[in-house]
């Protein structure tokens, strides 16, 4: 992966990683769960609608064939992985929520490799699997002790799982769009199913508290819409196994987040998962890709 992805790739995992805890604000300081989803893409959607109609900034417009892709890709990335991850978190912590969503590297390497023919070397693969056991660890000291899968750890595992389809598939429209172009279009496509939760609304935004609001516009702004933009860009320039492998650090992240924000200390063994994880990263970044034909066109893309 070369620096400039690898950077992008980086912002975007410290900013994802960091929502989990805004979320967790949100919903304790008075906005129902689907009500504070909608609100986060709703400021996404006008951000990315100001950009577009801002005057001299020149916005393709999708292609008609490309309509439907983009629908559904906004639905799987957006609609359903924040939809799952939000209504998961009711019931698990922001540190092992991270986690969970830390396993999309594996979802993301597997689909890759059978849709895109991109291949990880064994060392690759080691790294991955180093990566996962840095994230069952993180799972064993945020857990208390035990990794237990709730029905919102199910949910999580789930959102993971759609953002590994959402960033394998979005990859060959990335040769067609910019990637603030596709990423404004996911948001706009991915908000739609969200107006279900508009009932009420009013009375919420009315009630919530200020540190609540701050939280949700904070997510509205960085990880709902400029870091999906900075991490189309790493995608647009490197392989989709290596730069995925970044989600490895989110739940790190995320730990360190929710104890400052939140005052959810992180154990001994979730820093040592933490560790384990990043080697992981490390590993496959530095010696994991096999460089064939295909993946070669697709980072010069």
């Amino acid at each position: 992966m070369n620096a400039k992805a690898f950077s992008l790739a980086l912002f975007s995992v410290v900013i994802w990683g960091s929502s989990f805890a805004a979320i967790r604000v949100g919903l304790q300081g008075g906005y129902d769960t689907g009500q504070n989803i909608l609100v986060r893409f709703l400021i996404a959607s006008f951000l990315f609608l100001v950009f577009a109609l801002w005057p001299g900034v020149k916005f393709q417009l999708p292609h008609k064939g490309d309509i439907l892709r983009l629908l559904v890709l906004g639905w799987i990335g957006i609609s359903i992985y924040h939809i799952f991850v939000t209504f998961g978190m009711e019931t698990i912590s922001a540190g092992t929520a991270g986690m969970l969503v830390g396993s999309g590297p594996i979802f993301t390497a597997l689909i890759a490799a059978v849709v895109l023919k991109e291949r990880l070397t064994r060392i690759g693969w080691l790294g991955m699997g180093i990566g996962f056991v840095g994230i069952l660890f993180i799972a064993f000291g945020s857990g208390g002790g035990s990794l237990t899968l709730t029905n919102g750890a199910w949910l999580v595992l789930v959102a993971a799982f759609a953002s590994a389809l959402f960033f394998v598939f979005q990859k060959p429209l990335l040769k067609k769009y910019s990637a603030i172009e596709l990423t404004a279009y996911f948001t706009w496509a991915g908000t739609l199913p969200f107006f279900i939760f508009s009932p009420g609304l009013v009375t919420t935004l009315q009630n919530a508290t200020v540190e609540a609001h701050l939280a949700t516009l904070y997510v509205g702004i960085f990880p709902a819409a400029i870091a999906y933009v900075t991490w189309a860009t790493a995608l647009s320039s490197a392989n989709a196994s290596s730069v995925s492998s970044l989600i490895y650090l989110e739940p790190a992240v995320a730990i360190v987040v929710s104890w400052m924000w939140l005052h959810e200390l992180p154990t001994g063994i979730s820093l040592i998962g933490g560790v384990i994880a990043i080697s992981g990263v490390i590993l496959v970044n530095a010696l994991g890709r096999k460089r064939n034909a295909l993946s070669g066109r697709m980072a010069e893309a």
